[in-house]
């Protein structure tokens, strides 16, 4: 699993990050998707590496601006009452 957090400028509600939600969904196969205006990103969680060209038309398409993407291997992490 992979996380994937994409620097958007340009959302400024959150009809903007629910556009911005959909159209990541419609291009890549993924877990979930959460977009926040007030941070300026959106976060993904998918099985692999997303297509960073793909992801960069894929905003631009939305009509926002991809500023940045930062990856890293991503582990679920489970709900425990001991702590392990």
């Amino acid at each position: 699993m992979t996380k994937t957090v994409l620097s958007i400028e340009g959302m400024m509600c959150g009809m903007c990050e629910k556009h911005m939600n959909e159209a990541i969904e419609k291009a890549f196969d993924v877990k979930k998707v959460s977009s926040s205006h007030t941070r300026k990103e959106t976060e993904i969680i998918s099985e692999a590496p997303l297509d960073e060209a793909k992801l960069k038309a894929t905003v631009d398409a939305a009509g926002y601006t991809l500023k940045g993407i930062t990856a890293e291997p991503y582990e679920k992490k489970g709900f425990s009452l001991f702590g392990k």
